[in-house]
């Protein structure tokens, strides 16, 4: 099972709010509510968000046993 709790612990530690991901990064509205329901995502989004962030995959995504 994916869990995106990573990510959201390091946007509140970078003080970026999905508010600033959609309309100041231009990331998909579509694409949040989808991190916000543990959706997968790309590769290319998983990049951009570490860019965002200035971060790791470890740091956005984890990945956990069901």
């Amino acid at each position: 099972m994916i869990s995106y709790e990573p990510l959201w612990e390091t946007m509140r530690r970078v003080d970026i709010t999905t508010y600033a991901l959609i309309n100041k990064y231009g990331v998909p509205s579509s694409t949040v509510h989808g991190l916000k329901h543990n959706k997968n995502i790309n590769m290319y989004t998983l990049e951009r968000l570490c860019n965002i962030l200035n971060c790791t995959p470890d740091q956005v995504v984890k990945f956990e046993k069901e």
